[in-house]
């Protein structure tokens, strides 16, 4: 469902804004939509990122490396 948002953008950017819409074939309202999924689909990604030590334990059932990773883990 699309809605209407009123915001306040400066003059210039906006005539800047519908020049480069024009010339991509494209309407500023989809252009800022897209801009606006592609930075909440970024925040997601790195809420969702794998730290690197569960990387190495990531489909490992061998328990003498999950052992040393411990004892590496106690040194640091």
């Amino acid at each position: 469902m699309n809605k209407r948002l009123l915001i306040v953008i400066d003059q210039e950017i906006i005539k800047k804004a519908k020049e480069y819409a024009k010339q991509k074939n494209l309407s500023l309202s989809n252009i800022i939509e897209n801009y606006l999924k592609s930075l909440t689909k970024k925040e997601k990604a790195k809420q969702n990122k794998i730290s690197p030590l569960i990387k190495t334990l990531k489909g490992t059932s061998n328990f003498q490396k999950i052992l040393t990773l411990k004892k590496k883990l106690k040194k640091n």
